[in-house]
């Protein structure tokens, strides 16, 4: 039974580190044995919470108390009030901001109240980098159950939950893993796809550092159900926090024998290896993904053979992304019913999201399929910033598509976002609001499809270059109305002929935007005016009557391009004008317009 009577929790994921949370438990641990009370209160750095918006986040068990934005120095108020006399720290609690009331139990925060954390069940609760807490929270328990079970049996029951890959495609994962089982071989391989690189994605990332054990344990569940015995974990160098902590559980599970020979003295052997991506965003195909895992160029192949049947180093091979593997041991606690009884009847279970944009909770977010994007964005997010009006948000990254307001009330899952025009992804969802221009936003994700093309096939390495030029002369101020035919036509062809599904997806934004924003485009190409003021090249500032003649416009630009003589109003040169907006910033008068 454990001696300590209060557990204090510490975000200790990437975001909430770089705010200073690691010397908050410093601080803690000092504090606490400054007061003689280190034996009673334990600090435990855990994982993300999700309420990235307003971290660093510390908890207090077991009154549940949970306070946002913390700093060092707050530490001592929390010890010597909350700890010692009982009393919570106002300041430090959640504001909510409709009410303007605190609350200090995260159940009745909007940004939780709707999620449903599943695949984030022990993420921000216990310490990642001990096995025993995960333990406690019944972790490898399913991998003792499967061990039991038939091959047929275990595969079976992940059929039966309905789970679909979560990396992207949503292809059934029961019906990937039977592939791989029916696929004889004297050697198999269970792969791990953590090469997370969607602009704004941090949900596998979050996954890893928070509750690496539970992608452990899915991994061996995989490999006893297909007949694999190794696993190969392959993740972005860029993560080192994520691969710190997956290290450390990798070599704690085998320590106790939940790795390596005669697992839970069976006959049944598995281990795991990581292998580290240099952040090529079309490694996260899968194909692509072994190729470089093998030494080679990252580049996709054409399918068939797929991995299952000719993967890593030609031998069969089951792929599957963090988050799906995190809902496996979840599948086989509580049963393949119970899971799929959440969502909707072609998308099963729940999805990680990564919110961020122009939202009030900027966040990592878990949801049952099926809720719509309007309570994800206003009761979850708490709506836009600055009291913006919403108008867009990009589901599935550079993949995806822009949906609008009349999108609002869309149940969220595969299909329905694919009918829209989008699609799921990995779980990326920005929000933008009225100070956005769209054809910007699509030259946005071109830059980085374009730069991202592994340059094998044509459509895919030539063809973003074309529609990324395109977009470049709209935003500039030289497109020309024949241009929107083209960046139509060539999307069609690039989807159409393109190697591999990301160069598929690449003309997704333009398409999209196009289809639902077209008037922008052509507010662009005829009337050369950006409607959202951020083209600079089609902007002109002009200075009004309201101008008194103080001159301070004047003496601030940089280019000289303002005259006027004192008490006079002022003049701009266009030819002149860098459009910085320096004059406009310091005109007190508000006598400067941007058009």
């Amino acid at each position: 039974m454990s001696k300590y009577t209060m557990h204090i929790l510490v975000c200790g994921g990437t975001g909430c580190l770089s705010s200073r949370s690691a010397e908050i438990v410093t601080q803690l641990n000092k504090t606490l044995e400054d007061v003689g009370m280190q034996d009673q209160v334990q600090v435990l750095k855990t994982g993300c919470f999700g309420f990235c918006e307003k971290g660093p986040i510390v908890k207090v068990l077991p009154d549940n108390t949970f306070y946002v934005q913390v700093q060092p120095e707050d530490v001592e108020d929390i010890v010597n009030e909350h700890i010692i006399k009982g009393r919570k720290v106002p300041r430090l609690l959640y504001e909510n901001p409709k009410s303007k009331e605190h609350v200090s139990d995260s159940k009745h925060m909007d940004f939780y109240k709707k999620q449903m954390r599943v695949a984030l069940r022990n993420c921000g609760f216990i310490n990642p980098e001990s096995i025993e807490e995960y333990i406690a929270r019944d972790g490898y328990e399913a991998l003792a159950k499967v061990l039991t079970l038939s091959q047929e049996e275990v595969i079976s029951e992940v059929k039966k939950s309905g789970l679909r890959g979560r990396g992207g495609g949503g292809f059934p994962t029961g019906l990937k893993w039977e592939f791989a089982y029916k696929n004889t071989s004297n050697q198999k391989y269970v792969v791990c796809n953590a090469d997370e690189g969607d602009p704004g994605a941090f949900m596998d990332r979050s996954i890893l550092e928070g509750d690496p054990h539970s992608i452990v344990e899915a991994m061996a569940i995989c490999g006893y159900a297909i007949g694999a015995n190794k696993g190969l974990v392959y993740i972005r160098a860029e993560y080192p926090l994520a691969v710190k902590r997956l290290e450390c559980a990798i070599e704690s599970a085998r320590d106790l024998g939940l790795l390596g020979d005669n697992i839970l003295g069976t006959r049944f052997s598995f281990d795991i290896e990581i292998r580290f991506g240099a952040g090529a965003f079309v490694c996260g195909e899968e194909t692509a993904l072994i190729h470089s895992m093998e030494g080679k160029r990252g580049e996709p192949t054409t399918k068939p053979p797929f991995p299952a049947t000719s993967g890593y180093w030609d031998k069969p091979t089951n792929v599957n992304n963090v988050e799906t593997f995190a809902n496996i041991p979840v599948i086989f606690l509580k049963g393949a019913d119970w899971f799929s009884q959440i969502g909707t009847e072609k998308s099963k279970g729940t999805k990680v999201f990564a919110l961020a944009g122009k939202i009030n909770n900027v966040g990592l977010i878990e949801v049952p399929m099926g809720t719509t994007l309007r309570s994800v964005i206003y009761d979850i997010g708490g709506g836009i910033k600055d009291g913006k009006k919403f108008k867009a948000v990009q589901t599935g990254g550079p993949s995806g598509g822009c949906l609008t307001e009349k999108d609002l009330d869309t149940p969220i899952d595969f299909d329905n976002l694919l009918a829209k025009g989008s699609m799921m992804g990995s779980g990326g969802m920005i929000v933008m609001d009225e100070d956005d221009c769209m054809p910007a936003v699509a030259k946005f994700y071109l830059e980085f499809t374009a730069e991202e093309s592994c340059g094998k096939c044509t459509p895919c390495r030539v063809g973003t270059k074309r529609l990324l030029e395109i977009l470049e002369k709209i935003v500039s101020g030289r497109g020309e109305e024949e241009d929107l035919e083209t960046l139509k036509n060539l999307s069609e062809v690039i989807k159409d002929t393109a190697l591999c599904g990301l160069g598929q997806t690449a003309p997704n934004p333009v398409l999209s935007t196009l289809k639902v924003f077209e008037d922008e485009y052509i507010a662009h190409v005829r009337d050369r005016k950006c409607p959202s003021g951020q083209c600079s090249a089609l902007l002109q500032y002009r200075i009004t009557e309201k101008c008194v003649g103080c001159t301070a416009c004047s003496r601030v630009c940089p280019v000289n391009a303002i005259s006027g003589s004192v008490k006079k109003q002022h003049t701009i040169d266009v030819s002149k004008c860098i459009k910085c907006g320096a004059c406009m910033s310091k005109c007190r008068f508000n006598a400067i317009v941007r058009e």
